[in-house]
């Protein structure tokens, strides 16, 4: 069965398609098979992979707008077992437009589901907008867990105060055992401030917040330009790890929540 993880966070700038793509690249690496889907209008995800958005023969704004084959608008990479939707300008309509039609927060759900073999991915990660509008609803109705990439600094964690009503709110209209899970990203361990905050998020969440945690790294910056995930473009770099010690730390709970479905406390 397919698990479908949705990284998102009102927050810009917080390492949110940084880890989408990594995680990506990690799960590949580990031998999933995983299709990544970019709902940004911005592309980063899309160019993160070496894609032009506007040479991508067909989107993820082909499947909100025409009702297009999701099948039809993918795409192999250059990685094996990572294929990619991309995304382009015309997402910028969505917010704009979504909301107008009937049940518009099941679009991707639906898409998912009727276009998609249950068994066909291992993983499917979407990738969503800075805001928590029609695209993330769309997301976090299609998703089993939320990822929540948060920065160690106040305004980040302070972003997160955002997130959780609509966590509830798509909890209570139709996705009731959506998980969430807050990532901690960008982190310094050098940084006074970054190892408070780090504390204080995982008291107040407890096991809402991941056990692994990444760290500040270049050479994040480097792969994304060089159009790879880090854990493609080295293998031997912290974030790599890091990013692998994510997957493995992911799989295991899909792997014993299948064995064994979970009371979903947070």
């Amino acid at each position: 069965m397919t698990y479908i993880f949705a990284v998102a966070n009102q927050k810009g700038g917080v390492a949110k398609t940084t880890t989408a793509v990594s995680l990506g690249g990690a799960l590949a690496l580990s031998g999933k098979d995983v299709l990544l889907i970019d709902l940004d209008a911005q592309a980063d995800l899309t160019l993160a992979l070496g894609v032009t958005p506007a040479r991508s023969g067909g989107s993820i704004a082909d499947v909100f707008f025409s009702s297009a084959n999701l099948t039809g608008v993918t795409r192999e990479t250059n990685i094996p077992g990572l294929d990619l939707i991309p995304s382009g300008g015309e997402m910028e309509l969505a917010e704009r437009f979504l909301p107008i039609r009937p049940k518009f927060e099941n679009i991707l759900r639906d898409a998912l589901k009727n276009h998609i073999p249950s068994n066909f991915y291992d993983f499917i990660i979407l990738d969503c907008p800075p805001a928590l509008g029609a695209v993330t609803t769309n997301a976090m109705q299609a998703a089993q867990m939320l990822i929540i990439p948060t920065q160690p600094e106040y305004f980040s964690a302070n972003a997160l105060r955002n997130m959780m009503p609509i966590i509830r709110r798509v909890r209570s209209q139709g996705n009731p055992n959506l998980l969430y899970r807050i990532l901690i990203t960008m982190h310094d361990k050098r940084n006074r401030v970054h190892r408070n905050l780090s504390e204080q998020l995982r008291a107040t969440f407890g096991e809402g917040v991941l056990q692994t945690v990444i760290d500040t790294d270049t050479k994040l910056r480097e792969s994304s330009i060089a159009g790879l995930p880090v854990t493609h473009y080295n293998l031997k770099t912290r974030s790599t790890l890091q990013y692998q010690a994510l997957a493995q730390e992911l799989i295991q709970y899909v792997q014993e929540t299948i064995r064994k479905p979970a009371l979903h406390s947070n």
